[in-house]
């Protein structure tokens, strides 16, 4: 992912342009959004090389919880901006960017070198199974406001308690995966795509000093980057004439992980599909059962309660996305026009998103 690190040229852009009065909004906000697609591969890459330091075990538990994090960064700023649409647009676009672009790319790509891909069927079926379940407990509490809209306070209330249930199953998964014997592991550690596709050929070439020192300087630069982009969200959805809500569903999930996305692609084409649908899977799963809660408590801190209520096309979106996944995977194989098929849902959908008037 080298070759991303050119985008690094933007991050002085966004951060020099912000101390200038007068500077365009807009310009921030494209520059810093490029600028955060670099940052977030460096911050992948630094965490593999630390958790090649600390033992499988520790080294599964850092990947588990520093994946994604550079969308929650950006999300966290946007929730203390009060930005609370955006944020839960992130976590739409997220899950159905990794189940239907991520996915669908790798399979059209795989499928036109490789033909017909196999992979273990049992493994993509229980984390499809898990991914629907996370979904589930995401659409609930929408559908309790819908019926009951007067009740907001319960729909805090059940809002946190999804949460705490949803950070046990992550828990319970990551304890599974931590405790089965390998050869019999059928329910992946939702790790971050890029850990994940490293972990089979692990280069080992950084000293834990330098993995550190990268991983804190890493996560410094996105956070400013992720304060300039935040802050210009305003500005760039009324110069451009987008909504708050398209990009929060579909720039936000791009920008915070390009890196990962294109090394998913990239095992697929080298015919390893059982890697490449497990980092998706994965990566949707961490963003529906850790992203997600994470952010329910982080909310309540920042003084701006963030309730798991998304509008009903979100909701119909989710449902659809993960159904057609699932059912891509049932039968442990896969070809170019599944692939096809994923990629023009992922592109009505966000042709729908771009109209949709919230």
């Amino acid at each position: 992912m080298k070759y991303l690190n050119i985008l690094l040229v933007f991050a002085p852009v966004a951060i020099i342009g912000s101390f200038i009065a007068g500077f365009s909004p807009t310009w921030l906000f494209i520059a810093s959004a490029l600028a955060v697609i670099p940052a977030a591969g460096i911050l992948g890459q630094a965490t593999e090389e630390l958790a090649a330091h600390t033992g499988p075990r520790v080294g599964g538990l850092l990947n588990a919880t520093l994946g994604n994090a550079a969308e929650l960064i950006i999300t966290l700023f946007a929730i203390r901006a009060g930005l609370l649409d955006l944020v839960k647009a992130s976590i739409t676009g997220s899950i159905l960017g990794n189940v239907l672009l991520v996915l669908g790319f790798a399979i059209l790509f795989g499928g036109i070198k490789n033909g017909v891909q196999r992979f273990d069927r049992r493994h993509a079926s229980v984390n499809a199974t898990q991914l629907i379940m996370a979904v589930l407990a995401l659409i609930i509490p929408s559908l309790f406001f819908f019926a009951h809209t007067e009740t907001v306070g319960p729909v805090e209330s059940l809002s946190l308690g999804t949460a705490i249930a949803m950070l046990a199953i992550y828990a319970l998964g990551l304890l599974f995966t931590f405790r089965r014997p390998k050869d019999h592991d059928l329910l992946s550690t939702p790790e971050p795509a890029l850990a994940k596709a490293t972990q089979a050929a692990h280069h080992g070439g950084w000293p834990l000093r330098r993995s550190i020192v990268t991983l804190l300087l890493a996560t410094g630069l996105i956070a400013w980057l992720s304060e300039i982009l935040v802050g210009a969200v305003e500005h760039t959805t009324a110069t451009l004439g987008l909504s708050e809500f398209f990009i929060g569903i579909i720039v936000v999930p791009l920008v915070g992980n390009v890196a990962e996305h294109a090394v998913a692609v990239q095992t697929a084409w080298k015919n390893n599909m059982e890697l490449s649908l497990e980092v998706s899977l994965g990566s949707s799963l961490q963003i529906a059962l850790f992203v997600a809660p994470v952010l329910i408590f982080v909310s309540l801190l920042m003084g701006h309660p963030l309730t798991l209520v998304f509008n009903q096309f979100e909701l119909i979106a989710l449902f659809g996305g993960i159904l057609i996944a699932a059912m891509v995977a049932q039968d442990g194989e896969s070809n170019w026009l599944e692939g096809a098929q994923l990629l023009a849902v992922y592109v009505i959908l966000a042709l729908a998103f771009f109209f949709v008037p919230v």
